[in-house]
């Protein structure tokens, strides 16, 4: 068990991991200082957090001198590279991301997952999947509890299972946490805001891979290269699900896994679309590489019925089906959304844009030229989109909110056809979060009067 009794422990960055990480470290004995780079007046809540904590606050700067003269540096995901860290590491500091400082709690096995697009999903999956079994488990990391919060229960005891998302901030600096089963979905273009390259973005993806050792397991798509180069530099045994080669896909209209016999029709599924169709497989791979027995895999794969602004299905309007993807905060997202509605009758408006994340919206353009009846674009990106469908013959109309974007989306779909949010951008010029957009996104079209 790691000791920190008596070590000055400052942690950098005080969102919900920061002050789990705070006070994981407090509990443990040390001293604890908590710094932000937003300003004292703004951070009562924060000041309010560190008293309950026992820590001190240090607010508005990330300071060297604050840095260097610390045993231990916790670093925050949303924390971007700093001058002031790479000073105090070169004076001997030890600097923990977040997740390492929760591995060094962990005795139990490890499931970790990562992926541009649809990690959420398999993680809630997989989660469920291990609480229906009989060891103890937690569920957290990227989504909902911060991973810190594993440690000191059950869960993390040599009986227990840890089921963590994983996103690239998590694991760009990460050297220490062994998933014992790890996977990447998929590496599509996100985030180069933050790594400056697509190399430097799957580089970090790759991380959960290069922390493994001989006798774990590495899980990709089949039939990636990219993913599976990423997996090869790692020491597990690797693993594929879906396409026509996986260990798990699907096969003559059902769910198979070749190894256990589990085998779920796929009209059983409650997950509406293609791509859950591969997230469905990798979940149900993952569970049995980590112990988890075949009825409680099948039992969740056909009562799951997915995440809240994730393919959600709000209404049938007037023969129009409208389907609300707002977490689809990519291109690779909002790409595969389009191929889930690969089965309607109709053709797909989609109302897209926001925040411009890094990247090239070419995948969103030859999804739509071949799936798509129109593009609605909101936000501050959506001269950036427009751009990149110069010359294509999908229709483009520029709209000031979302409420005019669901009026013209509902003028230019026809019967069959499905209005679909999937934005391929972050939400923040608009809305709070991908959430608040949604959430406006379902009010907005269940109040649409019928026959209009």
């Amino acid at each position: 068990m790691p000791l920190f009794e008596g070590q000055h422990v400052v942690i950098v960055g005080a969102g919900k991991s920061g002050l789990a990480a705070a006070r994981l470290v407090a509990r443990h004995g040390a001293k604890v200082t908590i710094n932000d780079a937003q300003p004292e007046a703004q951070a009562a809540a924060l000041i309010a957090a560190a008293k309950e904590i026992g820590a001190e606050c240090v607010l508005g700067d990330h300071p060297e001198d604050l840095f260097s003269s610390a045993d231990c540096l916790v670093l925050s995901p949303g924390v971007p590279p700093l001058a002031s860290v790479d000073a105090a590491m070169a004076r001997g500091v030890r600097v923990l991301p977040e997740i390492d400082l929760a591995a060094q709690f962990l005795d139990g096995t490890t499931v970790g997952i990562t992926g541009s697009n649809g990690k959420s999903t398999v993680t809630t999956l997989v989660g469920e999947m291990a609480r229906r079994g009989a060891r103890p488990s937690f569920m957290g990391g990227n989504l909902g509890d911060a991973l810190t919060l594993a440690a000191d229960t059950a869960a993390a005891g040599p009986d227990g299972l840890v089921v963590a998302e994983l996103s690239s901030f998590q694991l760009e600096r990460a050297s220490q946490l062994r998933c014992h089963v790890a996977a990447c979905l998929n590496v599509t273009d996100d985030h180069l805001d933050r790594h400056g390259t697509f190399a430097a973005y799957a580089a970090a993806k790759g991380r959960i891979f290069a922390m493994q050792r001989r006798g774990d397991h590495a899980v990709v798509p089949a039939g990636d290269a990219l993913c599976e180069g990423l997996a090869r530099a790692g020491l597990g045994t690797l693993h594929t699900f879906g396409g026509t080669t996986g260990e798990v896909r699907v096969i003559d209209g059902a769910l198979v896994d070749l190894v256990s016999g589990l085998r779920v029709a796929v009209p059983e599924l409650k997950l509406r679309g293609l791509h859950n169709q591969s997230n469905a497989c990798a979940a149900a791979l993952l569970a049995r590489l980590a112990g988890i027995g075949a009825e409680a895999i099948a039992e969740v794969l056909r009562s799951f019925e997915g995440l809240p602004h994730r393919m959600v299905h709000v209404r049938d309007l007037d023969g129009v089906a409208y389907f609300d993807d707002s977490k689809a905060t990519n291109v690779g997202a909002a790409a595969a959304a389009l191929d889930g509605l690969g089965e309607l009758p109709g053709r797909v408006v989609l109302i897209a844009g926001g925040v411009d994340k890094g990247g090239t919206y070419a995948p969103l353009r030859a999804r739509m030229e071949t799936a798509g009846r129109a593009l609605v674009l909101i936000g501050a990106a959506a001269p950036l989109i427009r751009a990149a469908f110069e010359g294509s013959d999908v229709p483009v109309e520029d709209c000031a909110t979302l409420e005019a974007a669901i009026a013209a989306s509902r003028r230019r779909a026809t019967p069959g056809d499905a209005v679909l949010l999937a934005p391929a951008c972050a939400s923040f010029d608009m809305f709070r979060s991908y959430a608040h957009r949604g959430d406006e996104f379902q009010r907005l079209v269940r109040a649409l009067p019928e026959g209009v």
